[in-house]
């Protein structure tokens, strides 16, 4: 295998991030630019997986030489393959959304579904409550403790991790998302994001901005019913110790996405355009005849 195609990405999809959407592209793009996608099913979507499945995925991945070129995407919090003692580790690759918008849509997701399965029957499905409702009367589904969710997936399998308000996972989730994330976006800028991907990454990702241009309706899923808390309903959540701090990480993720895509892309006339390679090599010795 070749350098470019002994590459794996694993994108280790947050729930309610618009991940369906960007793995839905890559499912599309797979045939044409000759990769394999495979999803990561959990047990009972359990993001933390045991020691020795965790033995065994890094096995896997690094060693499952048909699967590569590969892209692994599921519901797992990040591991650290250098523990392991393997050759070669993926790429990460990730997107995080407003936590307060993630968890009503997570809200929403779990009493009517969306448009992509329409017919599944949900968890929570016969419960008519709104977000605000469930707020003012203190449920548990939209408890601040259900907004932790991104920080302990950027930090990983140590207990720590899991422990609700943990400063110390919120550190070690921004230190991995700066040192072990080729790239993260945000929901918001979804497209911004695929277009830099495509310029990073075109072994994988070729054609995507296009196609998630012209496909935006058919890729992207829509919460059924879902109603936009009230102010009063967003103050009180704020208020949480755990929102501030999910937020601070949200805000952080933000900051660099921002950061990588002022120095990849060019708005010109109201269009993105990535920028052209702006560095070659000279006065290269000694010189061959």
């Amino acid at each position: 295998l070749d350098l470019k195609d002994d590459m794996v990405i694993i994108y280790n999809r947050v729930p309610k991030t618009a991940s369906t959407s960007f793995t839905n592209i890559a499912y599309d793009l797979c045939g044409k630019n000759h990769f394999h996608v495979l999803h990561i099913n959990t047990t009972k979507n359990n993001p933390v997986m045991s020691l020795q499945d965790q033995v065994r995925f890094v096995r896997n991945v690094t060693s499952w030489r048909e699967m590569k070129p590969g892209f692994y995407h599921g519901h797992v919090a990040y591991l650290d393959f250098s523990k392991y003692s393997v050759m070669g580790k993926p790429m990460y690759i990730n997107v995080v959304r407003d936590p307060i918008e993630r968890l009503v849509s997570y809200y929403y997701f779990l009493r009517f579904g969306d448009d992509y399965r329409p017919g599944l029957r949900r968890r929570k499905q016969g419960d008519k409550k709104t977000f605000d409702e469930c707020v003012s009367s203190g449920g548990s589904d939209c408890a601040p403790e259900k907004l932790w969710l991104q920080i302990p997936f950027f930090c990983g399998h140590h207990s720590e991790c899991w422990n609700v308000g943990s400063r110390w996972a919120l550190e070690q989730a921004k230190y991995n998302l700066v040192n072990e994330y080729l790239l993260v976006g945000v929901t918001e800028e979804l497209e911004d994001f695929i277009m830099i991907l495509e310029a990073a990454l075109p072994r994988f990702f070729k054609g995507a901005t296009e196609l998630y241009k012209t496909g935006k309706k058919s890729h992207l899923r829509k919460t059924t019913e879902k109603k936009p808390p009230t102010k009063e309903t967003i103050t009180k959540l704020q208020q949480s110790n755990i929102w501030k701090i999910e937020n601070e990480f949200y805000e952080f993720a933000l900051e660099q996405f921002q950061f990588v895509r002022a120095h990849a892309v060019r708005e010109k006339d109201g269009e993105l355009h990535v920028l052209a390679q702006s560095f070659f090599y000279e006065k290269i010795y000694p010189k061959v005849n």
